[in-house]
């Protein structure tokens, strides 16, 4: 386990405790603060995936009652770069957010749960392009939104 990344040894050490989903998305967010205004929930967090989902309220409405754009791409990129963090062999690479392309493919009006994947396992280079692709459902199981996000890897200095 010592291979692991910091991310994914406190998922697994939290995961199985009562309210332990609930306590790591709130230590991501206070790592990464912009992201607790959605108040968002980790699900699940391994090599190659993770899923998270946000409530449906009013604080991240826009102005006709939806869940808003941009809090749709601060879920795909929070599911994405939680997954990159725990994939990534933290000794020797890291990792920056490179770009984002989205679409928006119905209005979201329930809870939106986020899931980004990768094919594993995987060689990692260095100075080289990850795409990943992150889809949001609603609870209908309807895909409402898509996002390849570019994750730019790089070997440690």
């Amino acid at each position: 386990m010592s291979d692991k990344s910091v991310v994914l040894k406190t998922w697994l050490k939290l995961k199985n405790l009562p309210l332990g989903n609930w306590l790591f998305s709130k230590v991501v967010c206070f790592k990464a603060p912009y992201f607790g205004s959605m108040k968002p929930t980790i699900l699940d967090v391994k090599e190659g995936y993770c899923s998270a989902v946000v409530k449906n309220r009013r604080s991240v409405h826009n102005h006709i009652g939806t869940i808003h754009a941009i809090a749709q791409c601060n879920l795909a990129e929070l599911c994405a770069g939680v997954m990159v963090d725990a994939t990534v062999p933290y000794k020797t690479h890291r990792w920056i957010p490179k770009g984002m392309t989205v679409q928006y493919l119905a209005k979201v009006d329930t809870d939106v749960t986020a899931v980004a994947k990768i094919t594993m396992p995987r060689q990692w280079q260095d100075k080289e392009d990850l795409l990943v692709p992150v889809k949001l459902y609603n609870t209908r199981s309807e895909l409402v939104f898509t996002a390849d996000i570019t994750m730019y890897i790089t070997k440690r200095k």
